[in-house]
């Protein structure tokens, strides 16, 4: 398998060939091999959260233009491996992406999670028939965030503080300067958003990787999966969740490295990826297999490449700046 170094020297050769864009080449040239192992339609999705603090990494409404960028042209009856690298966003952006999807693939959607697909990502993957992990791969709690402030940490610690109040008059003096900072209407909004996000996930759920259990099974497992994900129990909202309490909740759930040459496949895209985010100035990829592409990159860039100018004129994406 390609590793972070061997991708690297991958990379550098094709840069001493002079070659227009030696990142975007060798990425491509991986997610056409894992199209042509699959027969799978490949789009992958990747944040730089974790080597850049740039607005705009996080999903939000713009990345459905990408995702229809990516899937115009595409044979859909092959369905779609969406490959998720992201701390998470929007939630009502998320659902937005996700019934789009749904209209262009129905329930024919694998995720695969290299790595992390937190919060709005982990809705995204829990809309698909299953999800591909591997030992090293995380999920994330999809309790709504606004701001810094989590929805469900602030209705616990309001309650909390209701109750210590109630039980003596004297807490006041304590929870009153915390209390006063909440402003009118944020607790009905925060209630709206949780409920909204776990009614996205119970139906999600049900509609596609529990669809094949009987409703009674359905339940009970939808109230494991929300205990967790919907941050009922009161983790931090950065919580990783691994592969094996994922499986162990009841998420369908495919182990990466149940094929070796799927698995050398997936890595060598995801250190393909990192690589292109750590090293130009590219902060968002959406991309498919034929190299169709939308790029964000600092200083506010976006760069669309049509289909006749991928290959094989390589147009650069994202070089490293000077």
């Amino acid at each position: 398998m390609p590793n972070w170094d061997t991708v690297l020297k991958e990379i550098a050769v094709e840069r001493a060939a002079s070659l227009p864009s030696p990142h975007d080449t060798i990425r491509r040239r991986y997610l056409e091999k894992l199209f042509e192992y699959t027969g799978r339609n490949v789009i992958a999705y990747y944040s730089g959260f974790l080597t850049k603090t740039v607005n705009g990494m996080e999903v939000n409404d713009e990345d459905k233009k990408a995702f229809m960028l990516c899937i115009n042209e595409l044979d859909r009856e092959k369905g779609l491996d969406l490959i998720l690298h992201t701390p998470g966003g929007d939630s009502q952006a998320t659902l937005s992406l996700v019934d789009y999807l749904r209209s262009m693939f129905g329930s024919n959607m694998r995720a695969i999670v290299p790595q992390i697909a937190m919060s709005a990502g982990t809705m995204i993957a829990c809309s698909c028939r299953s999800i591909v992990m591997g030992k090293h791969s995380s999920l994330g709690p999809v309790d709504p965030q606004f701001g810094h402030i989590a929805a469900a940490n602030l209705l616990r610690e309001v309650s909390r503080a209701r109750e210590e109040i109630l039980a003596d008059h004297r807490n006041a003096l304590f929870w009153n300067p915390i209390l006063s900072r909440i402003t009118p209407s944020f607790i009905e909004r925060c209630e709206l958003a949780v409920q909204d996000s776990n009614e996205f996930l119970a139906s999600t759920l049900r509609a596609t990787m529990l669809s094949d259990l009987d409703k009674e099974k359905q339940d009970l497992v939808v109230s494991g999966i929300l205990d967790v994900f919907a941050n009922n129990i009161g983790k931090a909202h950065n919580t990783h969740i691994p592969t094996k309490q994922c499986a162990d909740l009841g998420l369908v759930i495919e182990e990466l490295e149940g094929d070796q040459n799927f698995q050398d496949l997936v890595l060598t895209i995801h250190h393909c990826y990192m690589h292109t985010l750590s090293n130009t100035a590219a902060f968002k990829i959406t991309e498919n297999h034929l190299g169709r592409a939308l790029v964000k990159q600092q200083a506010s860039q976006v760069m669309e490449v049509p289909m006749n100018q991928i290959f094989p004129l390589g147009v650069p994406l994202g070089e490293p700046q000077e």
